[in-house]
């Protein structure tokens, strides 16, 4: 049975625009899934869900784009969509990544970016303009690693050359029968090593306190092309708006100020 849906926000529009459509397709909607918590998303029949954003998550914008170009290679199998109603592949049996043992989890991570990770333009935009008002968010609320970010972001300017998944980790990366697919990308033009940083801080439970753990991901990164330093650079600036709670700040600060097992 699925659990109680609690959303943070108010999906009420969302949820109409998800009936109305589920009307117009012929599907018949269950119960919405947990921790959906910004978007409405429910069974649609056997081996589909209807999912439709938050109207308020400008992150989510060209999720169905995305999609669309990942055509299931690496990604969930985008079905039928109208605008921002988007009707996906059912992952069965849906557990994710987190369930895996570390070395195994992080090594399927990689091998799913890389078929991620893509050249694009239009209509996939820059994620530059939104770092800058997210620092200047993190700014206003105090918090301690955004001084050394607005350094970081200033010194490697932020690439646009490549699609970015935006939201990749591990309870965002799903078995979907002998394989697995990345889910809810927040899609943006932005340097590859952008992607790392969530999936540094993560599991849900991970607090970064094993830096062993977190020098491994990175070398396994790494080895699959990207640049230590930018991996380094980005986590800073995402974790300054994205990891703000002190147990964060010191392990993230520390991927720059000390050295790797310090």
């Amino acid at each position: 049975m699925d659990a109680v849906f609690e959303p943070m926000v108010d999906l009420s529009v969302a949820r109409r625009s998800a009936e109305t459509f589920a009307d117009e397709w012929d599907l018949e909607l269950g119960t919405p899934f947990a921790l959906s918590n910004v978007s409405f998303v429910a069974p649609a029949g056997e081996t589909s869900v209807l999912k439709v954003n938050w109207e308020g998550d400008d992150e989510s914008l060209h999720e169905g784009d995305a999609l669309e170009l990942w055509d299931g290679d690496g990604a969930v199998r985008l079905l039928r969509r109208s605008e921002r109603v988007l009707l996906e592949e059912r992952v069965v049996p849906g557990d994710d990544l987190s369930l895996l043992p570390e070395d195994e989890a992080t090594a399927i991570a990689v091998e799913l970016a890389l078929r991620l990770w893509r050249p694009a333009t239009e209509p996939f935009r820059s994620v530059n303009p939104e770092v800058s008002r997210w620092l200047d968010e993190a700014e206003r609320e105090g918090s301690d690693l955004v001084a050394m970010a607005r350094e970081l972001f200033a010194e490697i300017g932020g690439g646009a050359e490549w699609l970015v998944h935006g939201d990749f980790h591990h309870h965002n990366i799903l078995r979907a029968g002998e394989r697995f697919v990345a889910i809810d990308p927040k899609p943006y033009l932005a340097d590859r090593e952008y992607d790392v940083a969530s999936f540094l801080w993560n599991p849900l439970d991970n607090r970064m306190t094993d830096r062993a753990q977190t020098e491994r991901r990175i070398a396994a990164f790494v080895a699959a092309g990207l640049d230590d330093y930018r991996i380094r650079a980005w986590a800073i600036i995402r974790g300054s708006y994205l990891r703000t709670a002190p147990e964060y700040v010191e392990p993230i600060r520390a991927l720059l100020t000390r050295g790797p097992f310090e």
